[in-house]
C-alpha cells in the first residue's frame, strides 16, 4: 500500500500536501483500492468555504458511492478538471494527477495524520 511520507492523512482516507496556505487534497491510494473502479467525480464546491469534517463533494465507483470530506477548513479555489472526462486518473495516480481540490486554508491541520499514524488506521 503506497503512503507517501510527505503527506498529511485524514481517518476518512483523504490525503493533503500542504504548500503555505494552498492544500492539495485526494483520496488514498488504500481508498481508491476499496472503492474500485471509479466512474465519476462530482465536486460542485469551487468557491465556497467549507468547514473541516463537512462534505466537498462525491466519489463514485462501479459499486458504491462516497462522500469525500474536507481536511481542514478553507475555501476550495481549485477542482481538479481532468476527472471530468477521465475519474480513472484517481485509480491510476491518486496522489499525483488523480488530486480532487486545492484549499486556501483558514484552518490549522492539527487533526490530521502523520504517514505511521495512517498505516496504523488501514492496518499496515
Amino acid at each position: 500500500m503506497n503512503v507517501p511520507e510527505s503527506l498529511k492523512y485524514t481517518n476518512d482516507h483523504e490525503w493533503i500536501k500542504i504548500e503555505g496556505d494552498i492544500a492539495t487534497v485526494g483520496i488514498t491510494d488504500f481508498a481508491q483500492g476499496e472503492l474500485g473502479d471509479i466512474v465519476y467525480v462530482e465536486i460542485e464546491t469551487e468557491g465556497e468555504e467549507i468547514e473541516e469534517g463537512e462534505v466537498f463533494g462525491t466519489v463514485e465507483a462501479v459499486k458504491t458511492v462516497s462522500d469525500l470530506f474536507m481536511p481542514v477548513s478553507g475555501t476550495i479555489t481549485e477542482v481538479n478538471g481532468e476527472l471530468e472526462d477521465s475519474p480513472e486518473l484517481v485509480n491510476e495516480d491518486p496522489y499525483g494527477k488523480g488530486w480532487m481540490i486545492k484549499i486556501k486554508m483558514s484552518g490549522g491541520a492539527d487533526s490530521l495524520l502523520d504517514a505511521a499514524a495512517y498505516q496504523d488506521v488501514i492496518g499496515g
